[in-house]
């Protein structure tokens, strides 16, 4: 029996009536035989994003017109982000819409269902990606491998490749998906402060979720001599009365097995799929237990510093082995339901690396009970199909409101 929400449920059951068929599975993709402690990530430097060696990441947008192009309406233009120019050195672009109390132009018949458009692209993928997860952990017996499959909502930046001759003007009203493949793609998550008010007083309640708790964290990012492909991430609370920091957790860096982004051209935001992995570290050596305690240790807390957090002259690194490379404070406000888990976050991050830092608000929903299915022994790929077509409702009609809130 095809999986109806509660939510969704009407008298006569048929909640699902008129949707596509479930789209003809691929074949699984062939990889190697990955241990996800020891992935060897594209990234070959530690602070880089990693991605598993049988990663899927792509990029397409909802919303063109007839002919497969960008509506007239929405152009590639230039956007303000100091954090961003500071790193390449000129603007990003985005695509943006000209008209935000309308529907811009749009094509409204290629707008009527864009939640089955997105499904039935994801799907293979997020299937695939999930069983390559669930085999290499069983043969790896990788009990802290922490699956998270989330939703993010946030910006697609497009970026000109260094000595590359493509500029936006060339593009303007002949905007498709194969001109913008041309540019790199990096997805912002910040978002204003009133989107996520409005995320905690009208989204939470409508979505089913109840608060859970506040965590105010720091998480200092340690590079390793030993493991150059490895980021350590320091988890630490503050001990207010003794104003130092306390560790509680430490882990790996994320490892990212699949990532869509889809540019929402009706909309003011853009959305992020992700299925990524994490490990905890629970044993640690003499040594290493003293070389993380000690940086630590003598971190400083600082309100008026980015990230919050300094270290004295020389004791940023520990011997010749740790080294810090980056700090975030984060307060986050979590909701949670048997569905879903939403995280409504305040960042302050400095990357020592960059010597960049900046502040962002972000809003982020994992996905629960389709992680769940998805994981299971057998797959039921009606009920996760149906379940994926109704996630992503949600998300286009909660959380991607884009003429309420605009960047």
């Amino acid at each position: 029996m095809a999986y109806v929400p509660p939510h969704m449920r009407t008298s006569d059951g048929n909640a699902n009536a008129g949707r596509r068929p479930t789209p003809e599975m691929p074949a699984p993709r062939r990889t190697r035989n990955l241990d996800l402690g020891s992935l060897k990530p594209n990234a070959d430097r530690s602070g880089k994003i990693v991605y598993a060696n049988s990663a899927v990441s792509k990029w397409f947008a909802i919303g063109l017109d007839k002919d497969g192009r960008v509506p007239a309406s929405v152009a590639l233009e230039p956007i303000p982000v100091d954090h961003v120019e500071q790193i390449k050195g000129e603007k990003p672009l985005a695509l943006v819409k000209s008209n935000a109390g309308n529907d811009g132009g749009m094509n409204r018949d290629n707008l009527e269902e864009p939640w089955v458009d997105i499904a039935e692209r994801v799907l293979p993928d997020l299937v695939s990606s999930f069983e390559i997860v669930k085999s290499s952990r069983e043969g790896q017996h990788l009990g802290g491998t922490k699956p998270t499959l989330v939703a993010k909502v946030g910006t697609i930046l497009f970026h000109r490749h260094r000595n590359s001759s493509i500029s936006e003007d060339q593009g303007r009203g002949l905007l498709t998906e194969s001109f913008l493949r041309q540019f790199k793609r990096t997805f912002y998550t910040n978002v204003p402060g009133s989107y996520m008010e409005n995320v905690v007083n009208d989204i939470a309640p409508k979505l089913g979720v109840e608060f859970e708790q506040i965590k105010d964290l720091y998480n200092v990012k340690l590079s390793d001599i030993s493991r150059p492909n490895v980021t350590i991430s320091c988890k630490c609370r503050v001990l207010k009365e003794e104003q130092r920091l306390q560790l509680y957790k430490i882990e790996m860096n994320p490892v990212r097995h699949m990532v869509a982004d889809i540019s929402c051209l009706s909309k003011c935001l853009d959305l992020r799929l992700m299925l990524s992995t994490k490990t905890i570290i629970t044993a640690l050596s003499e040594d290493e237990t003293v070389g993380i305690g000690e940086l630590i240790g003598s971190a400083v807390l600082d309100p008026n510093v980015k990230g919050g957090l300094r270290w004295p002259l020389g004791k940023a690194s520990s011997g010749d082995r740790f080294r810090v490379i980056g700090v975030w404070h984060t307060i986050s406000r979590a909701y949670a339901s048997p569905m879903f888990r939403l995280k409504v976050r305040n960042a302050d991050r400095f990357d020592f690396k960059t010597s960049t830092g900046e502040a962002t608000g972000e809003v982020s929903l994992k996905l629960k009970g389709l992680a769940s299915e998805l994981l299971g022994l057998e797959l039921d790929l009606e009920m996760i199909y149906d379940m994926l077509i109704d996630t992503v409702k949600l998300l286009w009609e909660l959380f991607l409101h884009w003429d309420r809130f605009l960047l």
